[in-house]
């Protein structure tokens, strides 16, 4: 059955009680609600832990979707107990994991109004990212750190406003990947805006994300790849450039 995705409305919800609906063979777990983000444009699923009734936990190894984007599926680390259905239980993030997960996506949002290019592929993770962009150009990569950092300094909000399925169509320009659409057929999609009105940037996008730019903290492009005549990989990580780069 559907399970309520309550990371779409508050990204900084790290805990919460749900009731579990289905166990399946593996260790597959769903429940009536969550908020585990599950795997999806290019930003990993949460782990944790879920807190039964007595107090012991049983660890969740991964957190993806389903047959469809409603189903959402908590995949319990090898050798854990399985809970049952019906049973209620308290579950928690694994937060410094997520969060730093949240300040990178928000990265990758900021490298792509830096770098106006279409996207053709991204990755999110917990100490480096990957942007692809559809590009031919050289571009110097401590210009493009010194840009990111302007707008982390500038303090900019971030916010997601919903708009229906039929407006996204109607505005595929609002799109930045070349090669993945956003899904439909939930009745809505989030997009995440930068800057007061959008002022920054605004993107379709579903992952978490912080709620302000300067808790990006400093950021560096590490390294520019060319993969490919017309493709270019832009690694982001955390911290300051090293000199010895």
């Amino acid at each position: 059955m559907p399970t309520t995705a309550l990371y779409r409305d508050d990204f900084y919800l790290s805990t919460c009680e749900a009731v579990v609906t289905a166990v399946h063979e593996g260790g597959a777990v769903e429940l009536d609600q969550t908020c585990f983000y599950a795997t999806s444009g290019g930003q990993p699923g949460d782990t944790g832990v879920f807190e039964r009734a007595d107090g012991s936990k049983i660890a969740v190894a991964v957190t993806r979707h389903g047959e469809t984007k409603d189903i959402i599926l908590h995949q319990l680390a090898e050798g854990e107990i399985l809970p049952l259905v019906g049973e209620k239980l308290v579950l928690h993030i694994d937060w410094p994991r997520r969060y730093k997960l949240m300040r990178m996506h928000a990265a990758c949002h900021l490298l792509s109004v830096v770098c106006a290019y279409p996207i053709t592929g991204a990755a999110v993770g917990e100490d480096e990212s990957r942007v692809d962009f559809d590009m031919s150009e050289t571009i110097d990569k401590d210009q493009v750190t010194a840009d990111l950092m302007r707008l982390v300094q500038e303090n900019h909000p971030i916010y997601v406003q919903w708009i229906t399925d039929e407006e996204l169509i109607a505005n595929p320009g609002i799109v930045k990947s070349k090669n993945v659409r956003p899904p439909v057929g939930m009745g809505r999609v989030s997009l995440v805006c930068i800057g007061e009105n959008s002022s920054v940037d605004s993107q379709p996008c579903g992952g978490t994300h912080v709620s302000e730019t300067q808790e990006v903290g400093a950021i560096h492009i590490a390294k520019i790849e060319k993969k490919g005549k017309e493709n270019r990989r832009f690694r982001i990580r955390f911290g300051a450039p090293d000199a010895s780069a």
